[in-house]
């Protein structure tokens, strides 16, 4: 028997932010087999569901998800599963926990109710610039590129690789319509785990709003992705659209009326005392429990 969760991430009211399941093993217990998982998160059916298991004070490793398939991180599950252990009081407000992922070992911050979690070092696969792609890429996202933006799609990973993909507005951001099965397979072809749009803003305490998309691992889209947030902060530094230690803001899930507030910040690794890579990026957020109980596993 395992202890559940219904965790709504990178929100503070129950209903916003992206849902997640969250399943803690009993202490000392391995875990399930990989299809007890996949069938678990189908069951639970949310994008993604971290199951935790307590490897002593203040370190846990952690598995994710998805009613498809495992995934090496994911943002929101994580942020879910660590204000789950704070509602269960196995670790409390101010510690430094460690999540040993197969993304890596990463730190886990908790601070006045907000999760805050590193991610991987950034990873530059490619960019996507000739003709054909570009117009192949946003024909399938059902919409079109603006040559006046001066920026490009790429593919960066900060934990899972996913395309950053720019959009002139906000209103051609709300207006996109992929062709899902096609966007599966042009994931497939780029070995990505999906597309991450955003359009930047100059609205108060914003700095881009965003909308993801996934429908390779059955997720058409999701209303928080931790993960591409961190993707996208190194993206837009790289790219001269924000500056080092600046305060970072996304918002997405508009289109699904789950309105989800992310936070990032980017710095040097050297800047910070970290001899782990070059960059030190963090995503977090708040979260609300929304059910728990327990599983007959």
């Amino acid at each position: 028997m395992m202890k559940f969760l219904i965790v709504d991430a990178f929100s503070e009211k129950l209903f916003g932010g992206n849902p997640a399941g969250v399943v803690i093993l009993p202490e000392g217990k391995s875990f399930p087999s990989d299809e007890i998982m996949v069938k678990t998160a189908a069951e639970l059916r949310y994008s993604e569901t971290a199951f935790i298991s307590i490897l002593g004070d203040n370190e846990f490793n952690i598995r994710y998800f998805t009613p498809a398939a495992e995934v090496d991180l994911c943002g929101h599950a994580t942020v879910g599963a660590f204000c789950a252990l704070a509602h269960l009081g196995v670790i409390k407000d101010g510690d430094t926990c460690t999540n040993h992922t197969l993304a890596g070992e990463l730190k886990i911050e908790t601070c006045h109710g907000y999760v805050m979690m590193d991610m991987a070092e950034p990873q530059d696969i490619s960019v996507i610039s000739d003709t054909e792609s570009l117009e192949e890429l946003y024909t399938v996202l059902g919409s079109k590129y603006d040559k006046s933006l001066g920026i490009l799609p790429e593919i960066i990973s900060t934990g899972l690789p996913d395309i950053m993909v720019p959009v002139s507005s906000e209103k051609a951001l709300g207006a996109m319509a992929p062709d899902m099965k096609a966007l599966a397979a042009l994931s497939e072809k780029y070995k990505v785990t999906g597309v991450h749009a955003f359009s930047m803003t100059e609205e108060e305490g914003i700095t881009a709003h965003t909308r993801n998309f996934a429908p390779l691992y059955d997720i058409d889209e999701e209303a928080a992705t931790g993960t591409s947030s961190g993707a996208l902060a190194y993206y837009l530094y790289k790219n001269s659209l924000i500056e080092s230690n600046s305060e970072i803001t996304f918002l997405q899930g508009e289109a699904m009326n789950r309105p989800s507030l992310i936070k990032a910040s980017i710095s040097s690794a050297a800047a910070v005392g970290s001899d782990h890579g070059k960059y030190k990026i963090k995503v977090g957020g708040k979260a609300v429990i929304l059910a728990e109980g327990e599983i007959n596993l």
